[in-house]
């Protein structure tokens, strides 16, 4: 039987039917062994494969699955589906999930991939009020952020080095209940053998070697690529230079920062102070 190709730039939905068949054939599948796990006929994930016909946000999530991808496909099906995201974020998210180490400093809130959905409805629905989406587009934000939290159930799973800025710990998001929730999940969070959080103290100062937000993934190939954002979009940065530089920085931060046992008891120390404030 001749294999058909796809031409990726004749629908926008190709990439997606491009990486699910290279997912299924990397999984050993054929089309008539993976489309009963994701609910469907092999005829029409054979249409879904060769971009004849969107797929549906049940198919991207029942294949991510069945083939492992760490919420890869869902990831690509928001991308496609909603137009909320930040440009270039979505290729980020792509890399993010298939990453066998993920590098992250965030200063004010706590990193996506760590969030609670009370904690990110929180940060989404603030930044409608203000104006900077509607409460539709903050609702399609919310959803991609938890998926891509899927990640972190890959098997394996990849390892997961956050550090946070004291600020994402002292910034209270949502009121108190949501924040306590969310202080207790980076505790649970911290459990998994696969995650490191650790805090970076205001006590650093200007030696903090950092004063912007940074991602850092290496991917499979041990290649490590650099993700960042000017103005209204983001960006992924594979010069060897600069992410060396970025990877270098990242480093001395993880020494200069707390470590873990510190870091937890820090979190735990403003979870109770939060615990004990009156409703």
């Amino acid at each position: 039987m001749n294999k058909k190709t796809i031409d990726p730039t004749s629908s926008p939905w190709a990439p997606f039917g491009i990486q699910l068949r290279r997912s299924r054939e990397a999984a050993g599948l054929k089309q008539e062994q993976l489309a009963p796990q994701c609910e469907c006929s092999p005829s029409h994930l054979s249409y879904v494969e060769l971009a004849h016909r969107p797929p549906s946000r049940r198919l991207a999530e029942l294949a991510d699955k069945a083939l492992g991808t760490g919420g890869t496909l869902l990831l690509m099906w928001w991308q496609l589906k909603h137009s909320a995201i930040l440009e270039g974020f979505p290729e980020y998210a792509r890399y993010e999930a298939l990453a066998e180490q993920i590098r992250i400093f965030e200063i004010n809130v706590i990193p996506g991939l760590l969030q609670t959905r009370a904690y990110a409805t929180a940060v989404e629905m603030g930044y409608a009020r203000q104006g900077g989406a509607t409460p539709e587009q903050a609702e399609e934000r919310i959803e991609f952020r938890l998926a891509r939290q899927q990640v972190l159930e890959r098997t394996p799973p990849p390892l997961l080095h956050a550090v946070l800025d004291e600020s994402c710990l002292r910034r209270i998001i949502g009121g108190r209940d949501v924040m306590v929730e969310q202080l207790l999940h980076l505790e649970q969070l911290a459990d998994r053998s696969n995650v490191v959080i650790q805090v970076a103290p205001y006590s650093l100062g200007e030696n903090r070697p950092f004063t912007r937000v940074a991602h850092l993934l290496t991917m499979p190939n041990r290649k490590i690529l650099a993700y960042g954002e000017i103005e209204q979009r983001g960006y992924i940065d594979r010069d060897s230079q600069s992410v060396a530089a970025l990877t270098k920085s990242y480093d001395r931060l993880a020494i200069e920062a707390m470590n873990q046992a510190e870091s937890l008891a820090l979190i735990r120390s403003v979870r109770r102070d939060l615990e004990w404030m009156s409703t």
